[in-house]
């Protein structure tokens, strides 16, 4: 009878060691996934502080080019409405300034 405990005793031996051995593989397997969640999230984070450092720094540019485009846009309507009042004062009769250009000339839109 000694010989059949000793069996069964290490039956369960090796199923209790197989058993663990799977527990703890999934358990380091969680704790991976659990640590590297937050190294997932601040390389996302990352490339979102990336992203928006770009953004602002191309909407800073365009910013700047929409100014200078407004500023020569502006000069160019007033250089064209002193050409047109030149050409009045010297008796002749210009081309009439076209609504869009007078609308903006009015509003700066």
């Amino acid at each position: 009878m000694n010989g059949a405990w000793g069996i069964i005793g290490a039956a369960i031996s090796v199923i209790g060691t197989i058993t663990m051995g799977v527990l703890t593989y999934r358990g380091t397997r969680s704790a991976a996934r659990i640590n590297s969640a937050p190294t997932s999230k601040q390389v996302d984070l990352s490339v979102l502080q990336a992203s928006v450092e770009r953004l602002e720094k191309e909407h800073g540019e365009m910013q700047r080019q929409l100014t200078r485009f407004r500023t020569l846009l502006w000069d160019a309507i007033g250089w064209a409405k002193r050409r047109g009042d030149q050409v009045e004062r010297l008796g002749g009769t210009p081309e009439p300034t076209p609504q869009e250009i007078e609308e903006f000339y009015r509003t700066g839109v």
